[in-house]
């Protein structure tokens, strides 16, 4: 059964399968779709980002803050509606795959799941 389906596109493992419409990887527990794995998105194996809404987001983009962000340290945080320019993606730690400068805050790393391309 394994004979025909992609390797896991995280630690490449063999043993993947389907379930609904989206492939998993029982080695690492990574779920995928396997429209994200054939997109034209470039070189095999190039990690696509997408924000809250499904868009791709690229290097240089400008994002809006979809939800209120508590930030460690700061006694105020950041707002929904903040516009955060000329992002950065990376491959962050915890999740965290936007590298970015933020106007009062200064650099800092956000998850794409809470902005939405602008």
């Amino acid at each position: 059964m394994s004979d025909n389906l992609p390797a896991c596109p995280k630690c490449s493992g063999e043993y993947t399968y389907e379930m609904d419409a989206l492939m998993v990887c029982p080695e690492c527990g990574h779920e995928w779709t396997p429209a994200t794995n054939t997109e034209d998105s470039g070189a095999p194996g190039e990690r696509v980002i997408k924000d809250a809404v499904g868009n791709v987001l690229s290097d240089g983009d400008t994002v809006t803050v979809v939800k209120a962000l508590k930030v460690k340290g700061s006694p105020a945080g950041i707002k929904a509606g903040t516009k955060v320019r000329n992002i950065r993606l990376v491959d962050g730690v915890d999740g965290h795959d936007i590298d970015c400068k933020i106007d009062g805050f200064g650099a800092m790393q956000l998850k794409s799941s809470v902005v939405k391309k602008a």
